[in-house]
């Protein structure tokens, strides 16, 4: 089994466990404004306003049908808790925002 499908079955966890022991922290995606996020509007934010923002997501793709963006903030350090912010974006077909979930432990 090559490496890149090695990498693709190792549980996410297992990977952090990895990289914590090997450095002792681990960041993923990048920091965000988090105050932002009750100005979105669903159905008249737009891509645009998205973008302008928060800069390019951390992650694109499509959920039944829907653009979807992902900005990513985790850290994880071998002492203390973890610190994650996540804003997943749904996006209708005219580009205004169609639903979205924000989750943080800070």
């Amino acid at each position: 089994m090559g490496y890149n499908r090695a990498m693709k079955i190792i549980p996410r966890a297992a990977c952090a466990a990895l990289l914590l022991a090997a450095g002792g922290c681990l960041s993923l995606g990048r920091p965000f404004p988090s105050d932002k996020v009750k100005a979105i509007v669903i159905n008249k934010t737009t891509q645009t306003d998205i973008e302008t923002a928060y800069g390019h997501p951390y992650r694109t793709g499509v959920e039944d049908g829907d653009v979807t963006w992902n900005y990513l903030d985790e850290h994880y350090s071998m002492v203390g808790q973890p610190r994650t912010k996540d804003l997943v974006l749904r996006f209708n077909a005219d580009g205004t925002v169609k639903s979205y979930s924000f989750s943080t432990n800070e």
